[in-house]
């Protein structure tokens, strides 16, 4: 009720039903009996999480009349587009809105911006601009469609919001096939929620009478709402799910010449074509140089095993790679030791790992390795940097060498040749032997990339402090032991 007495038109998300809360109702309708786990011999990539399940809510309605903590705006580059959508958050949100977009001097394709929400029940609104649709272009355009709904989940990650609400951000003006932009929509908030799930508690996916018919198809797909809905889902689920983080994957277009053509290798039914990439190019022909009696004698002579040893650590990796897909890993990402913040001054992502929240004796080492390679498989496709806070940790957190060797062993070759710094923060004198000790007789080619930091005004030197998340107690023992920073980058929003 508004202060006059009358029904207020905005609806509060906490009233409305969840996806899990009609297909609980049929089950206890039907009496039927759940599928027990151990029944399930095959898993789904999106496995059946009741937690997750129990953060999205499917609405059929306007999202400018969602009271949450933020509501998306689909609209286009220069934020004037005319679509239903945007016309009803401006009609609602008041001519303020406006004002405070010209402010934002536009918003390209694929990115997210934040303005308040002024008149409506939602605080914020999160502006995003969806690719327009050409079939020879699609793979431009899934990318952009998912850049569009990660984005938005990751400013409201930063911005600490607790709710979202979500329009359908491919409009019609814009071409986009409708089930094959819900297929990115759904799977880029469902991994979201499994690495980041405990940032938001509601996800609200607002739809037209039009787009229910779809989402309520294709939602079992992402999140099952019970084991024997995820089996029943599994075979529709199409080819490209994409990778740990939603996102499309196009394999690089190389020329492979085999040795025998139309002869397959025994593998490569199994492995599929990632199995394969370490044996692109690698015959004579290929690589325009020796010939083939040459290299058979090579080979008999265990001189060329390298190649062999290669491909089965290909294997090994898609296998572990495979598990962490398919595990529960929410106890591992609830720790929040590692996570990806922003990029260093020369653009590279940069990702954290925080010493201090790695209670080794108390955790399942195995189930880490495997969060580890669930995060950073995406990560380490292009340079990027770790930043490890040694600070404030003790015995319960040293990190044994033998499973620093296994993770250096198991991680496909890209973790290594990508990673172009560790910055070592708030090293003591025995962490710098042991990483010493480590570095020149355990694993090669890490000791010129370690960077030891003793202060954080020296971390800032390359990472902008701007560009990533510190750890309140990081920053109390930096003040403590080196005086305080005071950063001149403007705050947060008030939220």
């Amino acid at each position: 009720m508004d202060p006059l007495g009358a029904p207020s038109q905005f609806v509060d998300v906490d009233s409305l039903p969840g996806w899990s809360d009609a297909y609980e109702a049929k089950q206890l309708d039907c009496h039927q009996s759940p599928v027990e786990k151990a029944q399930v011999d095959v898993r789904s990539p999106f496995p059946y999480r009741k937690d997750i399940n129990e953060k999205i809510i499917l609405w059929k309605g306007d999202v400018a009349l969602l009271n949450c903590t933020a509501i998306v705006n689909t609209s286009n580059e220069t934020l004037t587009d005319k679509n239903p959508v945007s016309e009803s958050i401006f009609v609602h949100a008041g001519p303020d809105l406006r004002d405070e977009l010209q402010k934002l001097k536009g918003c390209r394709t694929g990115e997210a911006k934040l303005t308040k929400g002024f008149n409506l029940a939602a605080r914020f609104i999160i502006h995003t601009v969806g690719p327009k649709y050409k079939s020879r272009y699609r793979t431009a355009a899934e990318s952009s469609l998912y850049s569009c709904y990660r984005n938005v989940l990751q400013l409201a990650k930063e911005q600490a919001m607790c709710s979202v609400g979500f329009c359908v951000i491919n409009t019609l003006k814009r071409c986009y096939p409708l089930e094959d932009a819900t297929h990115i929509a759904l799977r880029t908030v469902r991994r979201f929620l499994e690495i980041h799930g405990e940032t938001l508690e509601k996800v609200v996916f607002a739809v037209s009478e039009p787009e229910e018919v779809t989402y309520q198809k294709l939602l079992p797909l992402y999140f099952p709402r019970s084991l024997e809905e995820e089996m029943q889902s599994l075979p529709y689920l199409p080819a490209d799910i994409g990778n740990a983080e939603g996102e499309p994957v196009v394999p690089e277009r190389q020329i492979r010449i085999t040795e025998k053509p139309g002869v397959p290798d025994d593998a490569s039914d199994e492995e599929g074509l990632e199995a394969d990439l370490s044996f692109i190019g690698s015959h004579a022909f290929a690589r325009m140089e020796g010939d083939i009696d040459k290299q058979r004698r090579l080979i008999l002579q265990g001189q060329l095993s390298e190649a062999a040893l290669q491909k089965q650590h290909q294997r090994n990796y898609n296998r572990w790679l495979c598990q962490a897909r398919a595990e529960d890993l929410s106890d591992i990402a609830s720790l929040k030791a590692l996570y990806q913040t922003g990029v260093d001054n020369c653009g590279r992502t940069v990702m954290v790992v925080v010493g201090r929240n790695i209670p080794v004796t108390l955790i399942d080492m195995e189930k880490a390795l495997l969060y580890f390679i669930h995060v950073m498989d995406h990560i380490a496709v292009k340079e990027y940097v770790l930043v490890y806070f040694h600070t404030l940790t003790n015995y319960y957190n040293q990190l044994d060498s033998n499973f620093l060797k296994k993770l250096y062993d198991v991680v496909d070759a890209k973790y290594k040749r990508n990673l172009k710094a560790l910055y070592f923060v708030h090293p003591t004198f025995r962490s710098k032997v042991s990483a010493w000790f480590f570095t020149t007789f355990t694993v090669s080619g890490l000791k010129d990339k370690i960077h030891y930091v003793e202060s954080l005004q020296q971390l800032f030197t390359a990472i902008p402090p701007e560009q990533i998340d510190l750890p309140p107690f990081v920053l109390e023992y930096d003040a403590r032991e080196n005086g305080p920073y005071y950063s001149s980058y403007p705050p947060s929003p008030d939220l």
